[in-house]
């Protein structure tokens, strides 16, 4: 090995024998241009560092070998073999207090490995490994970290969203605190992902929840990111409510200025759905159709008219007891009796209306809703709901009682001058760190 090669192998050894983990940060920060000039000997460096000794300087030497090989390159999955075989070791076996004095390095390093495996067209590669070391370097389950968008973008790429689900069904109280800020880009792809694959579950309530964090978050620019979350919240909105919710008041106004117009043709898709008419929904989307295929949206602004569809039928069953398939299809605007029928039955297997059709005769025959409320298991889902209140109660208490005894809001509560927040220390790693450390740049997905 190269004797500057050899020198940053005998400073990972010494300091980290010694616990001097900072000290070893700031040396392997300047490193980078060393172990990039000798990328023949990394592997030798590799096995002469031990895994929960020298995790720092083991990780640094991965994201070296990471930044040398590159798929645009020429490389293939081949070259990759021993490179995600040894990040797999790394990930499994590393000392988690040790990377935790490094997290954006950490993150970086799996910011690499979801690149090259998206690159190399094999996302599914990646997906165990990140949910590994996300579990490796959080502090409590509830915290964000930059990771999390980079899982759940492999899950949506591999149309595999089971271990994406495990972290977004878990609300988010902290963020990591990844070097000085946790940058904004990941926190909106986190939630501008976890509502896409929520949309595609068919969970809308939650999807449309996702959508509006990325939305809403404090803003001085409209980012690509929350312009393309906005679409899809108009269009789950009108999936799930029949018209565009309307955004929390405390949304940006820079935001709420600008991001309609951007959004011109999606406006016009909610006027024309308010109208119940199937043809005026068609309408509009033959229009914008190539703008609509260009965002990547027009198989959700087809779902949007079959959920139309759905309304205008479930209106029916308020008004009528009994109707023919062709009547259906006539007044709610379907090609024929046959599109009618599956439409019905998949609303009856879904528990959207209560009917039985007689094939013989073509006759629906509408029913009242059966549940009457008092069954063990309605009370034991009204026992959930309400436990679950509980626990978000609690929560909010907690992050208040967190806040208002930080020295920034104490200062200001008295009406006292806020020169020195930096000198009192980190604000808490609740609900603060959202707003306390995001950056305002705009970004692209």
């Amino acid at each position: 090995m190269a004797s500057a090669l050899e020198q940053f192998v005998n400073n990972v050894q010494t300091l980290s024998t010694q616990g001097n983990f900072r000290e070893l940060c700031d040396v392997i920060g300047k490193s980078t241009e060393v172990l990039t000039k000798n990328g023949q000997h990394l592997d030798n460096v590799l096995e002469t560092l031990d895994l929960q000794q020298h995790s720092l300087g083991i990780m640094a030497v991965l994201c070296a070998k990471f930044n040398l090989l590159s798929p645009n390159s020429g490389n293939n999955i081949d070259s990759y073999k021993t490179l995600f075989n040894q990040v797999q070791e790394f990930i499994m076996g590393c000392n988690g207090e040790q990377v935790r004095f490094a997290p954006d390095t950490y993150a970086e390093l799996c910011h690499l490995l979801t690149q090259s495996v998206m690159e190399l067209k094999v996302p599914i590669r990646g997906i165990d490994l990140l949910r590994r070391a996300i579990r490796k370097i959080q502090l409590f389950d509830s915290q964000l970290t930059s990771i999390h968008a980079n899982l759940c973008r492999l899950c949506l790429l591999a149309k595999c969203f089971k271990p994406a689900l495990e972290f977004l069904n878990t609300d988010i109280t902290g963020i990591s605190q990844e070097g000085v800020q946790f940058d904004s880009k990941y926190f909106l792809l986190y939630y501008y992902y976890g509502g896409m694959i929520y949309t595609a579950l068919k969970n809308y309530d939650r999807a449309l929840y996702f959508f509006e964090v990325c939305v809403t978050i404090p803003a001085m620019a409209v980012s690509h990111i929350m312009l393309e979350a906005y679409k899809k919240f108009i269009l789950v909105s009108l999936m799930l409510h029949g018209k565009i919710v309307n955004i929390p008041k405390y949304t940006s106004q820079v935001l709420i200025r600008f991001i309609r117009p951007l959004s011109q043709a999606y406006q016009e898709l909610a006027t024309a759905y308010s109208t119940n008419s199937c043809e005026e929904v068609q309408g509009i989307i033959n229009k914008y159709q190539e703008l609509f295929s260009r965002d990547h949206n027009l198989g959700l602004v087809k779902q949007v008219l079959g959920y139309l569809y759905k309304k205008n039928i479930q209106r029916l069953t308020k008004t009528f007891l009994t109707l023919s398939l062709s009547d259906v299809a006539s007044r709610v605007q379907l090609p024929g009796p046959s599109d009618a029928e599956k439409y019905i039955l998949n609303m009856i297997e879904d528990g959207e209306i209560y009917a039985t059709i007689n094939q013989k005769d073509g006759m629906v025959v509408f029913h009242d809703d059966p549940e009457k409320y008092n069954s063990p298991r309605m009370l034991a889902r009204l026992e959930k709901e309400m436990a679950a209140c509980a626990e978000l109660d609690k929560r909010v208490l907690e992050m208040e009682e967190e806040v208002i005894v930080t020295p920034q809001y104490v200062r200001k509560a008295f009406g006292q001058s806020d020169q020195d927040d930096t000198t009192t220390g980190p604000p808490p790693s609740n609900v603060t760190n959202t707003q306390v450390q995001t950056k305002l740049n705009t970004y692209s997905m």
